[in-house]
């Protein structure tokens, strides 16, 4: 995988994270007490809602640590590991200025 896939791959797990908590409500509240009576009946209750919001956000959390520790190795390097620094200041001039003189016998008259 490239790291363009692996870089978009993150930012929908990041959207999908963010979007998973939050729907959530640490109250009890959140996407669970919004079905209402019946409604949550369908899905299998508020517990069972709660839960699966709770493991999708650990998933995801998971997943995204993943990606971006094996995104590590998708980065491009370019270039050879043969660096020279030998003649990287050729050319330039080495010529510093000078300080000024400063006679010290003339502080003690």
């Amino acid at each position: 995988m490239s790291y363009t896939a692996f870089l978009i791959v993150i930012l929908i797990v990041a959207v999908a994270l963010i979007l998973i908590v939050m729907v959530q409500n640490p109250k009890g509240g959140g996407l669970s007490s919004s079905f209402g009576g019946g409604g949550a009946q369908s899905l299998g209750g508020v517990q069972n809602t709660n839960n699966f919001l709770d493991r999708t956000t650990w998933t995801l959390a998971i997943a995204m640590f993943a990606l971006i520790l094996l995104a590590n190795f998708a980065i491009p390097r370019g270039g050879d590991n043969n660096f020279e620094l030998n003649n990287t200041l050729e050319g330039v001039e080495t010529s510093t200025p000078a300080a000024p003189e400063t006679n010290t016998n003339d502080s003690l008259k």
